[in-house]
């Protein structure tokens, strides 16, 4: 039987998406704490926020390259599970971070800077791994999907390590089922269940039916 695919639902910005995401039956919620990305969220609203809504899923803070300062400021707020981090983080750096914190750390491979041989490097360092894609040196949230004929070995070096890994980068709801026959261990997604820069219940009704269809037909 497959095993159930984490399904992360990020960028949440409003109250009003973290009402609409939370109503799914996703495993994660991030927010991303990366001040140059539109997606940005103040920690302290957040933390607004999860007064007035108090998900089931696991919170997810989306990082790039930051202080042990910056990740206190947020925990302060906001009660994460993971770490995500999406910048040229060192082998000795997450293990700091994890030393510190004590809380799993995911770490963000482009598919573009060869994938396996980085998933290599972090092996046995990080928890669990999200792999985008990589346009005009962005780091992520651009929408662009890379090609999924690739996932198979990723999740054979993901069981490997016995970590999880994320596919991410250009899932909508139009594409989610090609992307669920290479059968992903987990899907992180943004954009695609957006509508004019705020979340859409729709689209995200639409992404987890495409999950449930798929875990029940190969089950």
């Amino acid at each position: 039987m497959i095993k159930e695919p984490v399904v992360k639902l990020c960028g949440n910005r409003s109250l009003s998406d973290l009402v609409k995401s939370s109503s799914a039956s996703a495993s994660h919620l991030g927010f991303i704490f990366v001040r140059q990305t539109k997606r940005y969220v103040r920690p302290e609203k957040v933390g607004q926020w999860l007064k007035h809504v108090r998900p089931a899923q696991k919170l997810v803070g989306v990082f790039k390259e930051p202080t042990i300062e910056e990740i206190e400021e947020v925990l302060t707020f906001v009660p994460l599970d993971v770490i995500q981090l999406h910048g040229n983080e060192t082998v000795s750096e997450i293990l700091k971070l994890k030393e510190t914190f004590g809380l799993p750390i995911w770490k963000v491979i482009h598919h573009q800077d060869n994938g396996l041989k980085q998933m290599y490097v972090f092996q046995g360092v990080a928890d669990g791994y999200v792999i985008d894609s990589k346009v005009n040196g962005a780091s992520g949230g651009t929408g662009v999907a890379f090609d999924w004929k690739a996932v198979p070995q990723y999740r054979s070096l993901a069981q490997y390590q016995d970590v999880p890994f994320l596919v991410a980068g250009g899932i909508n709801p139009g594409n989610i089922g090609k992307l669920m026959d290479y059968q992903p261990e987990g899907i992180d997604i943004s954009s695609g269940i957006e509508t004019n820069e705020e979340k859409d219940l729709a689209k995200i009704q639409a992404i987890m039916k495409e999950v449930d269809r798929h875990v029940t037909s190969v089950s």
